[in-house]
């Protein structure tokens, strides 16, 4: 028996109107962070902008969350992650406090945040994450991580939108990268805290997702110290 064909005739016209819908999780709500960390101190800091495209949705949004009286967490990219990974880690450090009568330490923060990220690594949390914090022996320390999970520890560090542009001046104020005949002395608190107001101040002019206000939060024996600076609002 012979099989007979279908055929389906093709409009254009049709065609041209037809819409195609898609689903994306994400959504990119900019920002910048930035963490320095010096013998008995680190400094972390971001700007306060929160945005999608060109449409600026707050302009009072620091990107910097306290876990703790010596530990705080940069985070930055899709404001709904930020929200929900800061959240669950806010809520494992109470529980783990609860449970053993003492709070836990940066380098034990910083695991917990890299085992959550794992975690999450099929559907990973879209975050820039920066920890800066002190160690068990009162220095500063800063760890950065990927998107999932990889994460070490380091002097200084920049994330998120404005990051390409932040990381090759540290390397160069405090890396001393590709430098000869440099006294390479540990940087002071005074200098960290100058150094983040002077490049947040030009991420400002050459980046639409960073601005507004810069917020630094400065970590050591005595507790948080924060500072809130200006930055242009165009």
């Amino acid at each position: 028996m012979p099989t007979v064909g279908l055929h389906v005739r093709r409009d254009s016209a049709m065609e041209a109107t037809i819409q195609r819908q898609g689903f994306n999780p994400y959504s990119w709500n900019g920002g910048t962070i930035l963490a320095i960390a010096g013998n008995d101190f680190s400094v972390i800091g971001s700007d306060l902008r929160l945005s999608e495209g060109y449409s600026i949705h707050t302009r009072e949004c620091p990107k910097t969350y306290e876990l703790s009286d010596n530990v705080v967490l940069g985070c930055c990219g899709f404001h709904g992650d930020v929200l929900m990974l800061t959240k669950n880690i806010s809520s494992r450090m109470k529980i783990f406090e609860y449970t053993h009568h003492k709070k836990m330490s940066c380098s034990a923060v910083a695991q917990m945040l890299s085992t959550t990220l794992y975690y999450k690594r099929f559907f990973p949390y879209y975050t820039y994450n920066i920890l800066a914090g002190l160690d068990n022996e009162g220095k500063g320390c800063v760890y950065s991580f990927d998107p999932v999970g990889s994460y070490e520890r380091e002097t200084y560090r920049a994330g998120g939108s404005s990051a390409s542009m932040l990381q090759p001046l540290l390397d160069n104020q405090i890396g001393f990268k590709n430098q000869t005949g440099v006294d390479k002395e540990p940087i002071t608190r005074e200098k960290a805290v100058s150094l983040i107001k002077d490049v947040f101040i030009s991420a400002a002019e050459r980046d639409i997702y960073t601005g507004d206000g810069l917020k630094i939060h400065i970590i050591s024996a005595e507790g948080i110290e924060t500072e809130l600076i200006p930055l242009r609002r165009d």
